[in-house]
């Protein structure tokens, strides 16, 4: 079941995520340009100290014969949302991920300079992980921890596609959410931490000792109150709601202003589905939805990893889905 890497690795400090539009022939012509293309950013990555991820847009399909899981769609309006129609969406995503900025920038340059009028670039967006200790939970700029709960090896089942032709490829959802720090940082520790559900200065659950401790979502303060508020994130985002489904959190902090801040988002599971019920329900109920704002967005499916030698997106050029859907939807 080959992977594309960088997904299920641990995580590098830094991100940059290219989106493109399509321009190109379209058909089968089409689909052999941009294989052929594919050959030559693949050229670009190899040997260079990162990994690239491969993501194509629910749009791409319908003009090109290419390998997706029928269903593949766009996601709904959600509750909330200010999306950035200049910063969404995709036909073509590229991920690049690394230690050493400076070899991602020149790789996404020499990408952007093999376009040959195939795909336009759409946008670009840089992130990275604040400075903390190896070994630890990255924190956000709300200065929590941010992906303590995120699934284990046993949890594959809910990350990656199992069933040929489409073992070992995922989903992505990538949004781009805006961090009102300062109004968040002028709230009492105690509030902040009742609002995320879980102790700023070492992640563990309110009520728990440790990081990794399960949440009891049941315990009772002696006047009766939860100790986990029914608002709190962790307890509107736990798995126990959505029959124990889980998706693969990876979030980045971006700046790209005094003003223009926050969290780079990205999740990878096997149903898109997953996070629109999420979503929806935090939306109604999360305390944390005061202080945040959806941007920008984008759903992508990334197809399996390529056998060595082969391009970027192989296994996109086989023969075309035609009505199997992706599992769980």
């Amino acid at each position: 079941m080959p992977r594309q890497a960088g997904i299920d690795t641990p995580q590098q400090t830094h991100l940059a995520m290219l989106a493109y539009d399509h321009c190109g022939p379209t058909g089968p012509e089409g689909a052999a340009a941009l294989r052929d293309m594919l050959v030559g950013w693949t050229r670009a990555v190899t040997g260079q100290p990162l990994t690239a991820n491969l993501g194509i847009g629910p749009a791409l399909p319908a003009r090109l014969p290419l390998a997706v899981p029928a269903g593949f769609r766009e996601l709904p309006p959600l509750p909330g949302d200010r999306l950035e129609s200049r910063r969404s969406g995709a036909d073509l995503l590229v991920q690049l991920s690394g230690d050493e900025p400076e070899a991602i920038a020149a790789v996404a340059d020499a990408l952007d300079r093999q376009c040959r009028g195939l795909v336009a670039p759409r946008w670009r967006q840089w992130g990275h992980l604040l400075p903390s200790p190896a070994g630890q939970t990255p924190r956000n700029l709300f200065a929590f921890k941010d992906g303590t709960a995120n699934p284990g090896p046993a949890d594959d089942r809910w990350i990656w596609l199992a069933d040929a032709p489409y073992a070992g490829a995922t989903f992505l959802v990538y949004r781009r959410i805006a961090m009102a720090v300062d109004t968040f940082e002028a709230q009492p520790i105690e509030q902040q931490e009742a609002v995320i559900g879980r102790h700023r200065d070492d992640g563990r659950p309110l009520g728990g000792a440790k990081e990794h401790d399960e949440p009891d979502f049941y315990a009772k303060t002696p006047d009766g109150r939860y100790v986990i508020p029914a608002t709190a994130h962790i307890r509107l985002a736990n798995p126990r709601l959505d029959g124990g489904a889980r998706m693969l959190r990876r979030g980045y902090t971006y700046a790209d202003g005094p003003d223009e801040k926050g969290l780079l988002f990205c999740a990878y599971m096997k149903d898109p589905a997953l996070f629109v019920r999420i979503q929806q329900r935090m939306a109604e109920h999360d305390a944390l939805t005061r202080f945040t704002e959806h941007r920008a967005s984008a759903v992508l499916y990334l197809p399996p990893g390529a056998p060595k030698g082969a391009p970027l997106g192989d296994g996109l050029f086989g023969r075309p889905a035609t009505g199997d859907r992706p599992q769980g939807t």
